[in-house]
């Protein structure tokens, strides 16, 4: 009697055992509902990390768990999966399912199955259902009825399921292992964390700047302006934005195509707090923020104002000229508008990630008016910006070539001493005078001979004059130059 009670315990053992096992293989999905934190970092160039936490109930053994409702543009191999709690956990395996539900794919994975098609007749609206295997899906359908084979679609067609390795959304499926903490243990609730590096996610700064009517400050705001195509939604995470360029390895993965939809969102001003991380700059949102699938989004990145500006004409010269004979230089140069200020004082002096400054202009009826735009790079506190915004149109030169001497010859005929003069006309239509920067560049080594006005050596082989201009009239500059070469 006690041998047969030991056998039947054992047998029960055995097949509790069997079940227990069959119920830990069974797939657990993992929702974003079941969300307890994600936070979102996203770097320069396409690249972003994911940390999403949940709870997930899982029971003791080997569970497979279906983890939904992450970025279509993951990349698997950077999946990490790791436990919140304390307690183990062993990853066994993982994969990442991106077939995802679609009426072709659902066709495609039928092949060599019997489906119903169903039909209506146009005159009663009577649904008739017959049934045919489908033996092609490519470029279209074939189903084999049992009296003929057909192309197309006929009707609707109706399958008796879903397949098992299609997924309605992006979705890594992984198999884990839990410690067992005894036979017939109940599942318990786990507190995990999935982090995964993806594509989609990218952030740019947007700054607008607003000219002063005397035109010696400006107002400055900066945007970070964030555009999600990643294919997943990240719901009240906490954002932060890494500054720098940070060194990638070449990813060898399967491109997947993207269809990028940027939906304007408006944003409540915040602020981003910034911080020194390794040779980057980190701005960490104050606040949890959502981004939506296919959603462009801004926030508030910094606010100065009254900021002090330089306004600068420039007429930009070139070292092409000085070693032969020319006639004309050019009639009607039009000199480049420069604004520049110091990233210090003044509510600045806080690192500038790389992006357009676009500046406006209040009109004589207060209406802000465009005036131009450029593009910074990432720019350190103290360090200039130095905007160009388009060409003057009120002031105009003329620069020609008054004198070429070759005063003695080079090697092979190439080279020598030369000795050149240029005039320069500058005309100002302006109702008010105007000082215009002349950079001129010099080949070989040079020697300024004569000149109108005093120049100064910025560099070793560049010149620069600043010539004031009379309102409404003009100023000639000319400089004779012997060069070596």
């Amino acid at each position: 009697m006690k041998i047969r009670t030991n056998a039947t315990l054992l047998a029960i053992a055995l097949i509790a055992t069997g079940m227990a096992s069959a119920r830990a293989v069974d797939e657990l999905p993992s929702v974003a509902a079941e969300q307890t934190g994600l936070a979102v970092t996203i770097y320069n160039g396409d690249l972003a990390l994911i940390k999403d936490a949940r709870r997930v109930r899982l029971g003791n053994g080997e569970n497979r768990l279906a983890w939904r409702d992450v970025s279509a543009r993951i990349q698997p191999e950077t999946a990490l999966l790791r436990s919140l709690d304390g307690k183990r956990l062993s990853l066994l395996e993982q994969n990442f399912d991106f077939d995802l539900l679609t009426p072709q794919k659902m066709l495609e994975k039928s092949v060599g199955e019997v489906v119903r098609v169903i039909r209506t007749q146009p005159i009663t609206g009577v649904e008739i259902t017959e049934y045919a295997t489908v033996l092609a899906a490519n470029d279209g359908a074939v189903l084999k009825f049992s009296d003929r084979v057909e192309t197309g679609i006929p009707g609707r067609l109706a399958f008796a399921t879903v397949p098992s390795d299609l997924r309605d959304r992006p979705t890594l499926s992984m198999l884990l292992r839990t410690d067992v903490a005894g036979f017939g243990s109940p599942r318990e609730d786990r507190e995990l964390e999935l982090s995964y590096l993806t594509g989609g996610l990218t952030w740019r700064a947007d700054y607008v700047a607003e000219l002063s009517a005397r035109e010696d400050s400006i107002d400055l705001n900066g945007w970070v302006t964030l555009t999600n195509t990643s294919g997943a939604a990240y719901h009240k995470a906490r954002l932060q934005l890494v500054a720098g360029e940070v060194n990638r390895a070449p990813p060898e993965r399967m491109k997947m195509p993207m269809v990028a939809r940027a939906l304007a969102a408006e944003a409540a001003p915040a602020d981003l707090r910034e911080e020194a991380l390794f040779e980057y700059h980190l701005y960490t949102l104050d606040r949890p923020t959502t981004l939506l699938d296919n959603q462009t989004k801004q926030v508030a990145l910094m606010s100065a104002q009254k900021v002090k500006v330089d306004k600068e004409f420039r007429l930009q010269g070139g070292n092409w000229y000085y070693a032969s004979q020319h006639g004309d230089l050019g009639a009607k140069l039009k000199p480049s508008v420069f604004l520049t200020f110091n990233n210090v004082g003044n509510d600045m002096g806080v690192p500038l990630p790389k992006g357009i400054v676009r500046v406006y202009k209040k009109d004589a009826g207060g209406r802000a008016q465009f005036i131009g735009e450029d593009r910074i790079d990432h720019t350190a506190r103290g360090e200039e910006v130095r905007l160009k915004l388009g060409e003057a149109f009120d002031i105009t030169a003329d620069k020609r070539q008054t004198d070429f001497q070759k005063l003695a010859p080079g090697f092979n005929n190439r080279g020598g001493v030369i000795e050149t003069a240029y005039s320069l006309e500058i005309r100002n239509a302006k109702t008010e005078k105007a000082t215009v920067r002349v950079v001129e560049p010099m080949p070989g080594d040079w020697q300024m001979v004569q000149e109108s006005l005093p120049h100064r050596k910025q560099t070793a082989h560049t010149a620069v004059w600043d010539v004031e201009v009379p309102a409404e009239g003009k100023t000639t500059l000319t400089w004779r130059v012997r060069a070596r070469y």
